[in-house]
């Protein structure tokens, strides 16, 4: 008996789709919905932004399905057509770059204390339930970042990439991600911290 679309891989899904079976991919889209819709609205700040740019991703997917190399991951690819995808809308649609925090790092407590304040006081990203008022002020400071820290941030911290995945995914070297990272960590944690401060949840 034929395997099901659900017991299937990603790439078995691509492949699949690639020969004829039109569900195959209506399933990638499903498994992605959430997950990537998600990625996009952090990454661009619209909930209708992130609808066409998740749209055109997949109708991307289907351009170049016969060009994918099943004997590497979908989940990297994807994520690679929806980030260029996202910034192509930017570039596209003028909006206004956010003030860069980058500036700010540099001086002393540069290392791990960025990445404990970063675990210490953010919630799970997978986590379902957030708190609306602490969700706002994630937002608030992701769309505060400098677009190539937070797109770093989003495939990092909220899609829980590897550092290779990373550096396949914005087409960019190993060395250039973590220190790339580092700065996007550190940046994301001063302006977490500003934004307590600013709420006065912090002293």
């Amino acid at each position: 008996m034929a395997e099901s679309n659900v017991d299937r891989s990603d790439e078995q899904l691509l492949i699949a789709y690639r020969e004829g079976d039109q569900r195959a991919l209506r399933e990638l889209i499903e498994r992605y919905r959430q997950e990537l819709f998600h990625f996009l609205v952090r990454f661009l700040g619209s909930r209708a932004a992130a609808e066409d740019v998740f749209q055109e991703t997949f109708l991307q997917i289907h351009l170049s399905a016969e060009s994918f190399d099943p004997s590497r991951r979908f989940k990297p690819w994807l994520f690679t057509i929806a980030a260029n995808k996202a910034r192509d809308y930017h570039r596209k649609h003028g909006k206004r770059r956010p003030v860069s925090l980058s500036t700010e790092i540099g001086d002393e407590g540069e290392g791990g204390e960025f990445v404990d304040l970063l675990e210490a006081d953010l919630p799970d990203p997978t986590s379902p339930i957030l708190d609306s008022e602490r969700s706002r002020l994630v937002k608030q400071v992701m769309d505060s970042l400098p677009h190539h820290l937070r797109e770093i941030l989003l495939l990092s911290y909220f899609q829980r990439m590897s550092y290779n995945q990373i550096a396949e995914t914005l087409d960019i070297p190993l060395g250039t991600v973590k220190s790339r990272l580092h700065t996007a960590v550190a940046a994301f944690a001063r302006a977490w911290k500003a934004a307590m401060i600013n709420d006065g949840r912090a002293k």
